[in-house]
């Protein structure tokens, strides 16, 4: 049977993954004149998305060089997440 702790672990990770996957798309879409970024609801999202995931995203930016407009941030964060549940899973299960 399968431990709740690990299960809550997973499932925080998972779900932060698809809020950080999610804040990358819309800053595309918005880059890219998709949406509007002066809509209330897109400028909402758009809001939440961004206190949700810069407190994890700015120190990595931070020690990133400049890739000319190019943020992997994202993509170092999952692989950071992945890499801390799979240790803790190999610890502790």
């Amino acid at each position: 049977m399968e431990n709740p702790f690990f299960w809550l672990i997973h499932t925080v990770i998972t779900l932060y993954i698809w809020v950080l996957i999610a804040a990358a798309v819309l800053s595309w879409l918005v880059a890219f004149n998709v949406v509007n970024p002066y809509n209330q609801v897109v400028r909402n999202i758009g809001e939440a998305l961004h206190r949700l995931t810069e407190p994890l995203l700015r120190p990595i930016r931070n020690v990133l060089p400049n890739l000319g407009g190019i943020d992997i941030s994202p993509v170092i964060l999952i692989l950071g997440l992945l890499f801390l549940e799979r240790i803790l899973f190999w610890m502790f299960a």
